[in-house]
């Protein structure tokens, strides 16, 4: 019988997601998810303009990526409004800030969905004090909020200098406690400015990295995002994730399968490229193999326009991840 393991992901969106959903199926797995708080778009960013709460929406998808409930409880917290003056919201994104406004605390809301979602692990917001994300671009502009930095309105073309926290903030304790517990740190996939570098950028977290024994995983990105990684490779992705994080990444997982044409086209038209790997440094383990997400690659054939076709498969990544802490 294998030894319980403790297994952190960190970051954002849909990349964790996918990576929860994953490692969810091996039940002696002890996860957390660490999730960034920058958040400032769509339903949550009005939420958060609107109620001055924490955002909830990166948070609810860890929620029902780790969720044992029955479908009609994952679909409450996935509905979107389609019409009214809700039009564009996610429920689960109201119960979150309903429960926030009638405990007064946002981490007591999610301890309040993650048993009714009878979750298997723990969410851990990375800080539950408000901030929002900058970015300095190399012209010396500065872009304020995650969503701006997201969708860039200004030329993508210029390279961020340097992100950073405004105001600073402290990290959630549980945060920290979980980093310095854990045997592995998965990070990504995810957009590098937006979903993972704002999680590094909140005061004890990457001193929490330097501190700990566990394993420092990357999954590396199938694709570039305009604005923010345009032209990097998988080495250089790497390279400024360490220089947040103040220490080395010890595992890089690589996709080699061949990325379907109908949806690349689709990708080429929004200046989203396929990511090169470039040449890394011995001192960090490379595992190359198939991480593709077959259902995605079967409805890009169906569907050339449909976006986010191109994503990594739940189980490939976890299986290797699984390897990696007991083979």
């Amino acid at each position: 019988m294998n030894i319980a393991k403790q297994v952190v992901c960190l970051g954002g969106g849909t990349g964790t997601f996918t990576v929860l959903r994953g490692l969810k199926q091996y039940p002696h797995l002890h996860l957390s998810s660490i999730v960034t708080m920058s958040d400032s778009g769509g339903s949550t960013g009005k939420l958060r303009n609107d109620l001055r709460v924490l955002p909830p929406g990166d948070v609810r998808q860890s929620l029902i990526a780790l969720s044992e409930e029955d479908d009609l409880m994952q679909q409450i917290f996935t509905y979107r409004f389609e019409e009214g003056d809700l039009r564009g919201h996610n429920l689960g994104n109201i119960i979150l800030v309903g429960l926030e406004k009638i405990t007064g605390s946002f981490q007591a809301a999610v301890n309040k969905v993650s048993d009714l979602l009878a979750i298997r692990g723990k969410v851990i917001p990375v800080t539950l004090q408000k901030t929002d994300l900058v970015a300095e671009l190399e012209d010396g502009e500065l872009i304020f909020g995650e969503t701006n930095i997201d969708e860039p309105s200004y030329n993508g073309q210029i390279k961020i200098k340097r992100v950073f926290l405004s105001p600073k903030v402290q990290a959630n304790e549980d945060a920290i406690l979980a980093l310095h517990q854990a045997d592995m740190i998965v990070i990504g996939p995810g957009d590098l400015y937006t979903s993972i570098i704002p999680n590094l950028l909140v005061v004890g977290v990457p001193e929490a990295f330097q501190k700990t024994a566990a394993m420092v995983v990357y999954i590396a990105n199938l694709m570039t995002k305009y604005g923010q990684t345009d032209g990097m490779t998988a080495v250089q992705h790497v390279t400024l994730l360490e220089r947040y994080l103040g220490r080395k990444v010890d595992v890089v997982l690589w996709n080699t399968r061949k990325l379907p044409q109908q949806a690349l086209k689709k990708y080429a038209a929004e200046k989203e490229f396929p990511v090169q790997k470039g040449v890394f440094p011995r001192r960090i383990q490379v595992i190359e193999g198939d991480f593709l997400s077959d259902d995605a690659i079967e409805k890009s054939k169906a569907d050339p326009l449909k976006r986010s076709l191109i994503r990594h498969s739940s189980q490939k990544l976890a299986g290797q991840l699984y390897t990696l802490l007991y083979g």
